[in-house]
């Protein structure tokens, strides 16, 4: 289906191209049916293009495709710069889970007075942000030592787009997986 859509838009793309261009002719549109099959359509014949012609079209200024760098925040915008221990829980039948992130001396206790309060884990990459408000501080004797965040995932679909993330997050921090 997704290619069949492709292929679709790549056409009417094409079809624009060629009726905007004046030195092109206007393809022939012809009306099918046929008694050997079941199809009712248009059949589009498209003369043959040069390469030229295409290059003519094309803009000379594409868009920029960022890649973010996958980061934890606790605070948007501020990439906390401790790595997590982070710990995997699933259910039996394998279609939820839980992720458990613990930070011992979370660098964002230093840059929280100046930047703001913690608001919850923002997990930002390529592809978006994954977020929580399952956090929780922990003191030792009246003063910060640790942050322990938890991220649900309750579909196939959350426990997947996690594993990509944390590939990527794995990949930039040097961090490994290790079954227990």
């Amino acid at each position: 289906m997704a290619s069949s859509f492709y292929s679709l838009t790549f056409s009417s793309s094409l079809l624009k191209t060629l009726n905007n261009s004046p030195s092109s002719s206007v393809p022939s549109m012809i009306f099918h049916h046929s008694r050997h099959s079941s199809f009712t359509g248009q059949s589009v014949n498209l003369p043959r293009l040069r390469l030229s012609k295409l290059k003519q079209k094309t803009p000379k200024h594409m868009p920029a495709i960022m890649m973010a760098k996958p980061a934890i925040q606790f605070i948007k915008g501020t990439d906390e710069q401790t790595i997590p221990d982070v710990r995997l829980t699933t259910s039996r039948d394998g279609t939820n889970g839980m992720a458990i992130f613990n930070f011992d001396q979370p660098s964002v206790f230093d840059s929280s007075r100046e930047v703001g309060d913690i608001t919850g884990l923002y997990m930002v990459d390529e592809e978006g942000v994954l977020q929580s408000v399952d956090v929780s501080a922990k003191f030792v004797n009246g003063k910060p030592s640790g942050i322990e965040a938890k991220y649900v995932m309750r579909t196939p679909r959350d426990w997947d787009r996690f594993m990509r993330f944390m590939e990527r997050y794995s990949d930039a921090n040097g961090l490994q997986f290790i079954k227990k």
